[in-house]
């Protein structure tokens, strides 16, 4: 049977890549946004050209009735999903903790953290062994910035994915026994367009001789990544937070 996937933050980035690499293992995917649907719909005619399903479905993650709608979509077009990437994230714009004001730090933590949070409830409830579920796996972006801290540029966005780091170690724990596998993913550089967006469009040039590899990493490298931990070869890995870094 068709195993199905939900991407959020899909139309673009290393959503894009993942959602684009799940049709080609053979996934039926949802792919979710929240802007810039015609980018999101190219992902999803992509998919069909090649032969794989696809569905959009714009939701802001961090809109509980819009999560829930989305399953419930899921649902209806496919079935109770087998895989689920937390994926849709934001930096905010770039700037030292006394730029932020209350509304810009609840935004980044209601997209990186309560999203993952009403995402993931709405997935382990269809994922339960124990409620009549298959299991499944789950795999939720984090950052670098979740151990470098993201000083004078990031530091919510990096405070946010330390919160995705523990929520990783946590749900993994609670859900294990309901054969569902939670792990993460923590990206370095890596050539999307969330530099640019937070006026640091220079970014990736200037720090890619830091990394020890010597250069950037590709949406295409991390969706490889979330790919395996969505595998039954990673049948016995939950719990994980796996640096996609080049060693940064």
């Amino acid at each position: 049977m068709t195993k199905i996937a939900l991407v959020t933050g899909s139309g673009r980035g290393i959503g894009a890549a993942t959602a684009l690499l799940a049709a080609k293992r053979g996934y039926a995917v949802c792919v979710n946004y929240i802007s810039r649907e015609e980018r999101a719909r190219a992902v999803a005619d992509e998919i069909r050209a090649g032969g794989g399903r696809a569905m959009l479905f714009r939701a802001d993650t961090a809109d509980e009735a819009a999560v829930a709608a989305m399953f419930e979509a899921v649902d209806r077009e496919f079935g109770r999903v087998d895989a689920l990437v937390n994926n849709a994230g934001i930096t905010g714009k770039a700037g030292r903790i006394d730029s932020y004001d209350a509304a810009a730090i609840r935004r980044v933590l209601d997209v990186n953290v309560t999203g993952l949070m009403l995402c993931t409830r709405e997935a382990v409830r269809r994922m339960s062994t124990k409620s009549g579920g298959k299991g499944g796996a789950i795999v939720n972006l984090s950052s670098i910035a979740a151990v470098l801290g993201g000083a004078n540029q990031w530091t919510a966005y990096a405070a946010a994915k330390g919160a995705v780091n523990a929520l990783t170690i946590g749900l993994a724990r609670e859900w294990a026994a309901d054969g569902i596998r939670v792990n993460a993913i923590m990206p370095g550089l890596i050539e999307t367009e969330i530099h640019a967006e937070a006026g640091l469009g220079d970014r990736l040039k200037q720090l890619a001789p830091t990394v020890p590899m010597g250069r950037t990493g590709t949406a295409e490298e991390c969706a490889e990544a979330i790919l395996w931990l969505l595998s039954t070869e990673a049948a016995y890995v939950t719990g994980a937070i796996l640096p996609v870094s080049g060693g940064r």
